[in-house]
């Protein structure tokens, strides 16, 4: 384990390899591109004026630091484990994504570029895409399946009054994985003036160090607030795991604090035995995905399988290449969530505690439902809400109405 943890504080390594995982597998005619975003990234985080203007973004216009909550009556209810929320779900635009994306927006715009592009799955980062491009005065499309479109309503109509043009994907199963292949073509068309916002710790070299970068925040106020309330380090973190963006934000800053178990949760959907999930490093084998390699779900041919999840932030059927990375090295656990057992995670904490949470958050919420009583009542329990689930009342209201009808019948 101790191995694990001080080869992890190194990665990636200068090819933007995550161990085995990561990499660069894109056309020729974006190479030049990701070359010059990873000369470009570096020198901005050098630079005290680059930093200083994002972390006054941060602080003055994202609302940062978030709070971190103790949540009394859920841990009551549980019995075990004390358990403590980092409230991402208070960022501004309600989740976690808006930390990159105003990262990146600097970037584009100290990047000479005028316009920017982002794909997007549950709407959260398409959301925090359009914010910052208005916020920046950039011009802003947001590429986002079809059928989340349908999912994810409210988001498309926010995306749009922030000014963003939203541009449904119609390929595949229309969700995150066909919205991400629309933007990249998009980018390989217009690579010169237009600067690709990814919105996850996916993609290749080195949007997957840059989005982490971008993210550990979250780990850093958690830590510095769990120390400040408690004196020491929390027994175990929870986080939901699609692309990962918030799990590795949430993680990295614990790495190598061998002594604080890490936990990923991903989207069982269904169920595991069915081909109705997205659990991809508990089920994928390694392969290619947007330009990077990492655990994949595919058939015995190769050809990528559809992810399914009852949350639209979840269903995609590959995972950053550091998950993949501290998958094989031991340091984080990834176990899965059915959309059942989210389902009745978003009701446990909306009675507790007064809190509707995104249905990707509710994934790790459920699985500290299994955790907490297994823990004693000195250990402590760190979930990372990721986001607020107003997004999602409609969805969760037809998979509630739909499993009464079920009792009826």
């Amino acid at each position: 384990m101790k191995e694990a943890v001080a080869a992890t504080r190194v990665v990636p390594d200068k090819n933007g390899r995550f161990g085995a995982f990561g990499g660069k597998f894109v056309p020729e005619t974006l190479m030049n591109a990701l070359t010059e975003l990873e000369a470009a990234f570096a020198e901005a985080m050098q630079d005290p004026a680059f930093r200083e203007e994002l972390n006054g973004l941060l602080r003055e216009y994202a609302g940062r630091p978030t709070p971190l909550t103790y949540a009394e009556r859920l841990t009551e209810e549980l019995g075990g484990a004390r358990i403590y929320l980092k409230r991402e779900d208070l960022n501004h635009t309600g989740a976690h994504k808006l930390n990159n994306a105003l990262g990146q927006g600097l970037l584009a715009k100290r990047m000479g570029k005028k316009s920017i592009i982002a794909e997007t799955g549950a709407g959260q980062h398409g959301v925090a895409s359009a914010t910052v491009a208005a916020k920046l005065g950039l011009s802003c499309k947001v590429f986002m399946g079809e059928e989340d479109i349908r999912r994810q309503s409210l988001n498309v109509f926010r995306m749009n009054l922030l000014g963003a043009e939203v541009v449904p994907a119609v390929s595949g199963s229309r969700t995150l994985k066909d919205a991400t292949n629309e933007a990249i073509r998009y980018w390989v068309s217009n690579v010169e003036e237009t600067f690709y916002v990814i919105g996850s710790v996916v993609g290749p070299h080195p949007y997957p160090y840059i989005v982490r970068e971008f993210q550990k925040i979250i780990g850093e106020e958690t830590r510095a607030q769990i120390l400040q309330m408690l004196g020491k380090l929390p027994d175990e973190i929870i986080a939901c795991v699609g692309g990962g963006s918030n799990a590795i934000g949430m993680f990295y800053p614990f790495i190598s604090d061998g002594q604080v178990a890490l936990r990923g949760v991903e989207a069982a959907g269904r169920g595991v035995d069915t081909d109705k999930h997205a659990a991809t490093l508990s089920l994928g084998r390694p392969g290619v995905i947007h330009g990077s390699l990492t655990y994949l779900l595919q058939d015995e041919h190769g050809q990528v399988q559809e992810a399914h999840s009852i949350s639209a932030g979840l269903d995609y059927p590959g995972v950053g290449p550091e998950h993949a990375y501290l998958k094989d090295s031991g340091r984080v656990t990834y176990t899965s969530v059915t959309d059942e057992e989210a389902l009745a995670a978003v009701q446990m904490l909306c009675r507790t505690e007064g809190i509707i949470p995104a249905l990707e958050s509710a994934h790790a919420i459920a699985e500290a439902m299994k955790r907490a009583p297994q823990m004693s009542k000195d250990e402590i329990l760190v979930i990372c809400l990721s986001g607020r689930g107003d997004k999602d009342v409609l969805t969760i209201q037809d998979a509630l109405g739909s499993k009464e009808e079920g009792k009826q019948q």
